[in-house]
């Protein structure tokens, strides 16, 4: 397949304790994109202060940390063509405000600070959030069986 790829997203606290994994979830394998890896963790706050390192010297920091560490983080690998691009769709602007209807954070979010999920900005970064939160090996390999009914043969 051509110009597939993998994103990171993963369902912040506030989104595991309102009950939103499965309806993310079915956003995603609607779409048509593989699941590839899923883990309810609780990663401690040196791993979040390494996932979070480029936003280390913003005042609101601290307080991404403490929130981030508050609870349990559903982190998945979806795999498909764009999918670091329509992820980012699919969740919608990082302001639930500014979201639109239809996207995750349109559709379950109202602050910034609890905008449900995170999703990988670019190819390259969604490399360095997989490799931080999923160990080699743990990514499944397969081929889906709906793969021929989304993707036409090149």
């Amino acid at each position: 397949m051509a110009a597939s790829e993998q994103t990171f997203i993963a369902i912040k606290p506030d989104g595991v304790q309102r009950g939103l994994i499965g309806p993310i979830i079915s956003r995603f394998e609607q779409r048509g994109f593989k699941l590839a890896a899923i883990k309810l963790t609780s990663p401690g706050k040196a791993h979040l202060e390494a996932h979070y390192a480029d936003l280390s010297e913003k005042p609101f920091f601290p307080s991404l940390i403490e929130y981030m560490n508050s609870g349990p983080i559903c982190a998945m690998i979806w795999e498909g063509r764009d999918a670091v691009k329509t992820g980012r769709a699919i969740l919608g602007a990082t302001n639930p405000l500014a979201s639109a209807p239809g996207t995750i954070r349109g559709d379950y979010a109202i602050d910034v600070g609890r905008n449900v999920c995170h999703g990988s900005d670019s190819v390259e970064n969604a490399q360095k959030e997989i490799a931080l939160w999923f160990k080699e090996g743990e990514a499944v390999s397969y081929k889906a069986a709906q793969f021929d009914w989304i993707y036409e043969k090149p």
